[in-house]
Parts: C-alpha cells; structure tokens; sequence
C-alpha cells in the first residue's frame, strides 16, 4: 500500500508577500512568491498538491500566529521556528535573499531539524499585547522622569530632599509646577513635560488596573494561587499568566527555567568548564520580575532565606538568582497542586 504522499512548506513571510519553497517527500519543485494571504497559499496547493499531507514553517517575527492559526485550519501541521534556531551554513551570513531563506527552512523541515515554539492561545496572546503595553508606559514615564531631572540639574535647580527619590508624590508634581523661572520659554519646556508626565501616570495606573481586573475575571483560579506566593503582586501574576500561560504545560522545571533565562550558559572543552553566566536566551522582563519577588520572598519565608543565607557567602546578586530558581519551582508547583503556597518553616 502506497504511504500518504507528503508535502513541505518553507516561508518567507513579509507585511506583503510570501516566498514559499515547495517540496515533496520525492522531489524538490520550485520557489513561489505570492500576496500574503493564507487563502492564495492554500488555493495553490489544492491545485498543485492535492492529497498530499502538508507540514509548513515560518520564523516568528512581526507577523505573530494568525499565520499558523489559519493555516491550521486546513489541517495541516503548522511550525513557527525561532530564527535563532534554523541551521545556516556560513555562506548564508554574506548571501541572504528571501528565496535563499525559504529553500534553508524548507530543506530543515524536511529533514526534520527544526522545532516550533509554543503557539498561545488567542486570549492569552492578546493579554500578552496589555501587559507589554503596560511595559511601554512605565519605560515612557521612567524617561520623561529623567528629562524633568535633567532639566532641573542643567539649571543648577536642587530637589528638595523630601522629593529625592524614585516614588514621585504629588507634592512633587506641585513643586515642580511652582518653579519660577526666570524666562517662559524654559517655563514651557517644563510645563510640556509635566502634561506628559501626567498623561502616562495615569495612563499607566488605568492600564494596571483594567490588566489585574481581567485576570480576576478570566484567570480567577491561577492568579490567586499565583498571588499566594510572596513576592507575586498583582502585576506580577498577570505578567506570568501573560507571557507563560499555562504554567502546566511545562512536563519538567528545566523547560520552564529555559524559557525564563533562570539558567547558566556553559562553554566545556575536554577539561576546561567555564560558566558564562545567565543565559541570554531568556524573557528579562519575567526574569527581573521573578529576581525583585526573590528580594521579598527571602524576607518572608524563612526556609527562603535559610537557602539564601547559605549561598549569600559567595556573591548576593548571585544569590539571589539560585533563590529566584528555586521561586520559580515552588510557583510551578503551587499552580500544578493548586493548592495555595505555604511559607516554610526552619527546624
């Protein structure tokens, strides 16, 4: 009985066009450039490659997973690769066309050398799109700080030391704004940057706001376990539920702490091992985040801080990491269990 013929999709995606290489389990056909548009690409290969079984793939970039998710629709398997991921050879580094990449990823596809990231759900992915907005704001609003601190210190303006620190009040803002300075046009300048200070304070406060509210109504059950954990705020728990989703689709902590980042690189050559520290494959604003709840956790849950203690003789920023590690299995664990963290307790 003869097998299912089978079908191998290489994409170039673009905002405009798609260069897809073709090639079957036989022979290799040729290289297409086509709108991008998933009904073209599925109207080509019904007519050229009916019944066969087909398996595409395409880096992740801007153009996200609306891709796969369409094509998925027609069941066919769908890879989105990390570009970081796809073998090149060293001739690829001085000679990279759209037609070039798509042949490579066909060719690895083929040969069964590449492997997808994880494709969020839409709720997820779209929670994801908040909570990195969220991101931008406060970016936004930590530089606007600086200009206005710039500003003060070009003029030789002193801030009064009730003022001097990162937590802006709205004494602050008043002071600020009571400035007398000697020309208006330095008055305006000030005054522009204070309408936008304003402006992404509060667009940054609504924006937290209505991002703890969704999670509350659509996540209910993992963000108050997550919240359990101390060091887990709100924010914090919308960004894990975020970024990570599910965390029970991990089968081992080692594939969790990958994707975070919490995890040495390593060079070793025969007897010589050297550690190159974290890795810098990770997501740093869950890592950074995972790093500041490790800060409180040690200060509250004293089996944390025993471990802590112990390795805080060698270095306390690498401490904390290994704390931060750790964290990050115990917050796998209470959302497996489902059953809300329990400080330890030091015999």
């Amino acid at each position: 009985t003869a097998s299912v013929p089978k079908l191998f999709i290489g994409m170039d995606v673009h905002k405009k066009s798609w260069t897809c290489h073709f090639k079957t389990d036989l022979f290799d056909y040729k290289t297409v450039t086509m709108p991008a548009d998933s009904a073209c690409l599925q109207d080509y290969v019904q007519k050229q490659f009916a019944g066969h079984e087909v398996t595409c793939c395409y880096e992740a970039g801007c153009c996200g997973y609306w891709i796969a998710r369409q094509l998925q629709q027609s069941n066919w398997k769908v890879l989105v690769v990390n570009p970081a991921d796809v073998p090149r050879t060293n001739k690829q580094d001085w000679q990279k066309t759209d037609k070039i990449d798509c042949r490579n990823l066909c060719h690895q596809l083929q040969q069964n050398n590449l492997h997808g990231i994880h494709i969020p759900e839409q709720q997820q992915e779209q929670l994801r799109s908040l909570f990195r907005r969220r991101i931008h704001l406060a970016r936004q609003l930590r530089t606007i700080k600086n200009h206005i601190k710039s500003q003060l210190l070009y003029y030789g303006i002193k801030v009064p030391e009730a003022f001097d620190n990162p937590n802006w009040s709205h004494d602050m803002k008043t002071w600020l704004r009571n400035i007398e300075w000697k020309f208006t046009s330095a008055a305006q300048a000030m005054q522009s940057r204070l309408k936008h200070l304003d402006f992404l304070w509060y667009e940054e406060l609504h924006i937290s706001t209505e991002l703890r509210a969704y999670c509350r109504k659509h996540y209910k059950k993992d963000y108050y376990l997550l919240k359990s954990v101390p060091g887990i705020g709100g924010i914090t728990a919308a960004a894990l539920l975020a970024e990570l989703g599910d965390l029970r689709r991990f089968k081992r902590l080692d594939e969790l702490a990958s994707l975070v980042g919490l995890v040495p690189g390593i060079h070793q050559s025969s007897d010589n091992k050297i550690c190159l520290g974290l890795s810098k494959r990770s997501n740093r604003c869950i890592r950074s985040l995972l790093v500041e709840a490790s800060w409180v956790a040690v200060r509250t849950d004293m089996a944390l801080q025993a471990y802590y203690r112990k390795q805080v003789a060698k270095e306390p920023n690498k401490a904390i990491i290994k704390v931060a590690h750790k964290l990050l299995s115990r917050i796998r664990a209470v959302v497996i269990s489902g059953v809300p963290y329990q400080s330890g307790v030091v015999q």
